[in-house]
Parts: structure tokens; C-alpha cells; sequence
């Protein structure tokens, strides 16, 4: 009885709220550039891609800048990691809630909000 309760409990671990919710509870509802997109890329992708450290040549700040990489499809295809340097570079990929709210203001044209 008690392997049986140690196998259960084992069998039922995550990382993660993420992991155990999924992206149910990911809100895209209102997500902009300004708010949600450049607060991730400052998180995330800055400190490599910056004025300050061009890692690639590459700089993802400010929101001219950004569409370039939104325009080719190099900016989804590399936090997607499909298609283009998967980013970030040795490190987790992005949550599946950070992707879906870049991906969701994508769809919505990028606008500089």
C-alpha cells in the first residue's frame, strides 16, 4: 500500500503552475507593445539584444527596432524556436504564456501601443 502511495504521489509532480494549468489562464486579452510585449523582451532578450550589447547584431529595443524582427518572421520563429536561432540562447525557452501574448499581438499587426 505505502510503494502505491509513493508511486501516485511521484507520478503527479510539476514544475510549475504553468505546467500543471497549461495556457488556459494566459490572458492575450489587451496585451500591447508598451505593457506586456517590451516588459518580456526586457526580461528575456535585452540583455543580449541591446544597443549596448549586440549580440548577433541584433537590438530589440525600442518598438522600430522590434518590427524589423516581427516584419521577417525572425522574431516568433526564434522564441518559437522553429525555423531561426532558437532564442533564448542557452537558456528555457519562453513560457507557452509569453509566446501565445507576443503571438497574440502579432496577429493583432504589432501596432505600437
Amino acid at each position: 500500500m505505502f510503494v502505491l502511495a509513493i508511486s501516485f504521489f511521484g507520478s503527479c509532480y510539476y514544475n510549475n503552475a504553468e505546467d500543471l494549468l497549461g495556457t488556459a489562464n494566459c490572458d492575450t486579452t489587451n496585451v500591447t507593445y508598451s505593457i506586456t510585449v517590451n516588459k518580456v523582451l526586457t526580461d528575456y532578450c535585452t540583455s543580449c539584444h541591446s544597443d549596448a550589447s549586440l549580440q548577433g547584431g541584433i537590438t530589440l529595443e525600442g518598438y522600430d527596432n522590434v518590427k524589423k524582427y516581427v516584419d521577417n518572421g525572425s522574431l516568433i520563429g526564434s522564441i518559437n524556436q522553429v525555423g531561426f536561432s532558437p532564442m533564448p540562447k542557452g537558456s528555457a525557452k519562453l513560457s507557452d504564456c509569453d509566446i501565445s501574448k507576443i503571438q497574440k499581438w502579432i496577429s493583432d499587426g504589432a501596432p505600437n501601443n
